[in-house]
């Protein structure tokens, strides 16, 4: 059965009052308990999760993870992670990152200093304009590898992958999957978000080879 979706009401995500800050007073004043990014100096806090993000967002790290973790791949970060980009001046929050094995060196103690190989971000009533067009191009700029967009209340799902020249292209879906270029033995089928209730997660990882039949 589709998943059918009642628009919540918007809660825009809004500058933290008062005053900017500068990179050093964010991470000091954003703990554990506050979701916020950093944007050349402006601070926006981010609206809590509804139930339907919050399952989109932990069915495919389940997914994701048990892919990486059946190919010995690399690390999975769910929610709450923060990606430094130093140049672009941006701490940015992804729903879900993917660093490869050769690269956890920029995993740090607090964030991740740099690109990840894949990041992810499922799109709330609040988000569309800074998930599409905001961190699109930051991520391309930054040389994130693969980009997903998922958007629960479109029924859509868009992937990039970063080429040779530094910009994005789409990454095409045939017959009903969407595959991953950074995760070879990885693809997505945008059917499967949109179910109600969601598919058994461990299913997926038989078919995709991740988990013994």
């Amino acid at each position: 059965m589709p998943l059918r979706l009642e628009e919540p009401p918007l809660a825009p995500c809004r500058p933290h009052p008062g005053r900017t800050m500068t990179e050093a007073e964010f991470v000091a004043w954003c703990d554990e308990e506050i979701r916020a990014e950093w944007v050349d100096g402006e601070v926006i806090v981010i609206a809590p999760d509804n139930t339907w993000h919050n399952r989109i967002v932990l069915f495919l790290y389940s997914i994701i993870s048990g892919v990486v973790e059946a190919h010995g791949r690399g690390t999975v970060m769910v929610e709450g992670i923060q990606m430094r980009f130093a140049k672009l001046r941006r701490r940015r929050q992804p729903d879900i990152i993917f660093i490869a094995k050769e690269r956890q060196h920029i995993i740090k103690t607090n964030h991740v200093e740099g690109p990840p190989d894949l990041a992810v971000e499922v799109i709330s009533p609040d988000s569309p304009a800074r998930d599409y067009r905001d961190k699109y191009q930051e991520y391309e700029a930054a040389g994130v590898r693969e980009y997903w967009i998922v958007d629960p209340l479109a029924q859509r799902v868009e992937a990039y992958a970063l080429g040779r020249n530094g910009r994005y292209t789409p990454i095409p879906e045939r017959d009903g999957r969407i595959p991953s270029r950074v995760l070879p033995h990885l693809y997505i089928k945008p059917a499967w978000l949109w179910r109600e209730p969601l598919p058994n997660w461990l299913r997926i990882l038989r078919e995709l080879g991740a988990l013994k039949k």
